[in-house]
C-alpha cells in the first residue's frame, strides 16, 4: 500500500511540475502583453517628443525594453534589440506577441508600433517566469511530501491493523490442516476481514461435527458389523466342532444365512453410500410414467406385507405421471422407504403406496401404521445411524445406512424428501416430490 501512495505521489509532482511551469509562462507572457499594452497606451496619449524618459520607468521594473524612431535608429535593451532585429521586417510594424529563442534560451517579445512611427519592443526570458513557477513548485512539492509522509504512515498503520487478525487467522488455519478442531479466533480488523475470521470459526465447527458424525458413524457401522459376524462365526464354529449336531443343524444354517443376509445388506449400503459420493456414479435418466415403477414396487410389496400380516394398499391416479428420471434408483427409494416402514409396522396395521401430482411436482408417499416419529426425530431422521443409535433396543431397526442412502438418491435425481405424520395410518409419512416433465 505504501508503494502504492508513494507512485500516486510520484506521479502528482511530474504532472504538477509540467502544469505549474505551463501557468507560470501562461502568466508571464499575460503580465508582459498586459506591460506593454499599458506602456504604449500611455505614450499614445501624451506623444512626447523623446520617449527614452518614459520607457526609463518600464526598464526600472527589470523588463528589457527597446525602441526604434522614425528615423530607424534602435536604441535600449540589448536583449529587447536582439529580439527586435530577428523578428521579419513584416512583423516589425504590427502589434503581436512572439516567442523567440535567444543564445539557447526562450524569449517571450511584445511588439507595440506608435502611431509616431516609432516602435516599442518588449522582451523577457522565460527564465524568470521559470523561476517564478520553481518557488511555486517547491511549495506544492513540499506540501506532496508532507502528504506522502502522512499517507505512508498512515498506510503502514493501516496494513499493521490489517495484517495481524490476517495473521491469527492463517495461523489458526494452519493448525487446522495440521489437525487440531479446537481452534478459533477472535473476528477483528475491518469487516471483510472479521467476516473471514467468522467464517473460519464455522469452518471448524462443521469439521468438528462432521469428524464426530464420523467416528460415531464408524462406531456404530463396526458394532453392527461385529453382531452378525460374530453369530455367523459362533454358530460355524459349533458346526465344525460338532457341538451343533442333528436338529439344531438346520436352525444354526438358517442364523448363518440370515445374518449373512444382513451382513450382505449392511455392506451393500455401505458401499452405494460411497458410489454416490463419487464422480463416476451416474443417474441414467428417461422420460417415463411414474405409475410403471409404484405398480412394479407394489406387486413385490403387497407380497411381502401379506407375509407379515400388514395390510398393504396402493393409491395412484388413473392419469400418467410423466417424469423424466432414473427408474431404477426410483425403485431403490421406494423399496428402502418400505423397508423401513414395513420394519415397525405390526400386525393388521397398514403400509400404504401413494402417487400423485401437485402442481408441477409428482408426489411419492409411503405411510405406515408403525409407531411414528418425534419432531426431533424427523429433523435427523436421513442422517446416517441418528435413528438407528436413539431405537437400538426399543424398537427394531436396520443398518442406520437405509434413510441416509435414500436421501443421497433423491438429491441426485433432483428432488427432495422428508418425514411427516401420518394422521390416518396413526404412524410417519416419508413424502419424496420429484419435477414433472
Amino acid at each position: 500500500m505504501a508503494v502504492v501512495v508513494t507512485i500516486a505521489v510520484v506521479v502528482a509532482g511530474l504532472v504538477s511540475v509540467g502544469l505549474v511551469r505551463g501557468a507560470a509562462q501562461d502568466e508571464a507572457r499575460k503580465a508582459l502583453r498586459s506591460k506593454a499594452d499599458l506602456v504604449s497606451a500611455v505614450l499614445e496619449a501624451s506623444r512626447p517628443v523623446d520617449i527614452a524618459p518614459a520607457l526609463r520607468v518600464v526598464r526600472q521594473q527589470d523588463t528589457p525594453v527597446a525602441w526604434e524612431g522614425p528615423g530607424g535608429r534602435l536604441a535600449g535593451d540589448a536583449l529587447a534589440r536582439t529580439a527586435y532585429t530577428q523578428l521579419p521586417q513584416a512583423e516589425r510594424t504590427v502589434s503581436g506577441s512572439h516567442t523567440l529563442r535567444i543564445d539557447g534560451r526562450q524569449v517571450l517579445v511584445e511588439v507595440r508600433p506608435l502611431s509616431t512611427g516609432a516602435t516599442v519592443v518588449f522582451a523577457e526570458r522565460t527564465s524568470l517566469a521559470t523561476g517564478q513557477s520553481l518557488r511555486m513548485l517547491n511549495r506544492v512539492l513540499l506540501a506532496l511530501v508532507i502528504g506522502l509522509v502522512l499517507a505512508v504512515l498512515a498506510s503502514v498503520l493501516f496494513a499493521r491493523r490489517l495484517a495481524a487478525p490476517l495473521r491469527s487467522t492463517a495461523a489458526a488455519a494452519h493448525r487446522m490442516a495440521s489437525g487440531e478442531r479446537s481452534v478459533r479466533v477472535v473476528p477483528e480488523g475491518p469487516t471483510e476481514v472479521a467476516e473471514t475470521g467468522e467464517s473460519l470459526n464455522a469452518l471448524a465447527e462443521a469439521l468438528e461435527h462432521s469428524e464426530r458424525r464420523q467416528r460415531e458413524f464408524l462406531m456404530s457401522v463396526s458394532h453392527e458389523l461385529r453382531t452378525p459376524l460374530g453369530a455367523v462365526r459362533g454358530f460355524a464354529e459349533g458346526l465344525q466342532d460338532g457341538v451343533i449336531t442333528g436338529p439344531a443343524v438346520p436352525a444354526a444354517g438358517r442364523t448363518i444365512v440370515a445374518e449373512s443376509a444382513r451382513l450382505e445388506r449392511l455392506v451393500a449400503d455401505l458401499l452405494d453410500l460411497a458410489r454416490l459420493g463419487a464422480d463416476d456414479f451416474r443417474f441414467d435418466t428417461v422420460p417415463l410414467d411414474l405409475r410403471d415403477v409404484v405398480d412394479q414396487a407394489a406387486e413385490v410389496w403387497d407380497e411381502r406385507c401379506r407375509r407379515d400380516g400388514v395390510r398393504f394398499a396402493v393409491e395412484r391416479p388413473e392419469a400418467a405421471v410423466l417424469v423424466r428420471t432414473d427408474p431404477v434408483r426410483v425403485r431403490q427409494v421406494i423399496d428402502g422407504l418400505a423397508e423401513n416402514a414395513l420394519r415397525v409396522t405390526e400386525v393388521g396395521a397398514p403400509l400404504v403406496l401413494a402417487l400423485r401430482v401437485e402442481g408441477d411436482r409428482a408426489v411419492l408417499e409411503v405411510r405406515d401404521g408403525g409407531p411414528g416419529l418425534t419432531a426431533d426425530d424427523m429433523a435427523v431422521a436421513f442422517e446416517r445411524s441418528e435413528l438407528y443409535q436413539r431405537y437400538r433396543g426399543v424398537r427394531r431397526v436396520g443398518t442406520g445406512l437405509g434413510l441416509a442412502l435414500v436421501k443421497a438418491l433423491v438429491d441426485g435425481l433432483g428432488g427432495t424428501v422428508a418425514a411427516h405424520q401420518a394422521p390416518a395410518e396413526g404412524g410417519t409419512c416419508f413424502r419424496v416430490e420429484l419435477p414433472l416433465g
